[in-house]
């Protein structure tokens, strides 16, 4: 049985399509209206409110709290200071990934991990031996991502003073008397912000933001607009772009950091993890896959609908399947979602590529199917992400 999160009292209301998803055993919004096109609006001109609750959440607190998530995952978290909010996945023995999300430092022993998927198992088994304690937090903690270039003036309407708080940092705060936490990160490329607190007052934050939003057009916003702005973000997803390695049923479904193009986030510094043998002779040889961007050719993509009498079609929701990329006669890869992009005019879509396949400008054929028929327009690759707003870090 699906449960709501803490704030289901204040968005039951505001879904008139029911356009409900299920999201880690919880009900949430696919859209509040039948069509996504405001929310996202909202993400890119003003500032958008989404419920991401059902990340799973974890408090690790102890002397060794950050020993233990520094042998978990691929950051160097001995160097993250209190305040500092990390991105990063984490692997297993052969440096293939398991999860990836964000580490929040928020004292010198206590850090909050957020995940896609249930992760205390492994929490307590790389922490086995070590004085930490691992709780966790999932349902007793409310969680809002509010997205966009009106943001910040949000916050500051509902008393929260985030004028001076730095990209990826993390702060203590309240809004309307109401304790949180902010931090500065988000899901969108664009200026956004979390905000943590307690489940008990999560319908106080609600009302807060909602309030203090209206003269700025703030607008309540589901999972397909969000994910519209990821995609052109080039952020990757678990269980869309990627599998985790302990639920793949064999090695192809398997990923590492570089291969998801995340090589940045692998410290060749700190000291032992899990996977780092398997990742430092990676490193050396080159991974034999990639993750980029892949851009659509237009005029390729409506000829071929042309031919059959129709007018091009792209839906209004991004795609979440796989469609085989090819070069030279041969597959060289796939995409594994895809939309239309509202800002840049553009079809756009993520995908992975073999190695020598990746360099951006690189002439592909993405295959699709119009009216039942296999084709090939002309594709793309292009360096990540698509959009980049100078907002987000300034």
């Amino acid at each position: 049985m699906l449960v709501g999160t803490p704030f289901h009292s204040r968005t039951a209301p505001l879904v008139r399509a029911q356009t409900w998803r299920r999201w880690a055993g919880h009900q949430v919004a696919s859209a509040y209206d039948p069509h996504p096109d405001r929310e996202y609006a909202a993400i890119r001109n003003s500032a958008a409110l989404f419920d991401v609750s059902p990340l799973y959440k974890y408090r690790i607190t102890g002397p060794d709290s950050a020993r233990l998530l520094d042998r978990m995952v691929t950051r160097d978290v001995m160097k993250c200071a209190v305040g500092q909010v990390l991105y990063t996945p984490w692997c297993d023995a052969h440096g293939k990934v398991i999860d990836d999300g964000t580490i929040s430092r928020l004292d010198e022993t206590t850090f909050r991990l957020t995940s896609a998927e249930p992760n205390i198992r492994w929490l307590s088994m790389c922490g086995r031996g070590m004085n930490v304690a691992i709780e966790d937090i999932s349902a007793s903690t409310g969680a809002l991502a509010l997205q966009g270039p009106l943001s910040r003036d949000v916050l500051e309407a509902a008393g929260a003073d985030v004028g001076g708080l730095k990209y990826f940092r993390a702060t203590q705060s309240s809004l309307r008397k109401t304790p949180v936490w902010i931090s500065r990160t988000g899901y969108t490329g664009d200026l956004g912000y979390e905000i943590w607190v307690d489940a008990t007052r999560a319908v106080d934050v609600w009302d807060a933001l909602m309030g203090a939003g209206a003269s700025y057009g703030i607008c309540p916003a589901g999972i397909w607009a969000l994910d519209i702005a990821r995609i052109e973000a080039g952020l990757v997803m678990l269980d869309v772009d990627y599998f985790s390695s302990h639920h793949a049923h064999i090695e192809d479904q398997k990923s590492t950091p570089y291969e998801l193009s995340l090589g940045w986030a692998v410290s060749g510094t700190k000291g032992p993890f899990n996977g780092q043998d398997a990742l430092r002779a990676e490193k050396q040889r080159g991974p034999a896959w990639r993750f980029v961007g892949i851009e659509i050719d237009w005029v390729s993509f409506e000829k071929l609908h042309q031919e059959r009498g129709l007018a091009p079609h792209v839906p209004n929701v991004a795609w979440r399947s796989s469609h085989p990329l090819h070069r030279f006669g041969g597959q060289v890869g796939y995409c594994t979602s895809g939309t239309w992009s509202p800002l840049l005019k553009k079809y756009i879509a993520l995908g992975h590529v073999q190695g020598d396949n990746a360099a951006p400008g690189t002439e592909l054929e993405l295959e699709i199917t119009v009216e039942h028929r296999r084709k090939r327009p002309r594709a793309t690759v292009r360096a990540l992400p698509f959009f980049d707003s100078p907002r987000k870090k300034a």
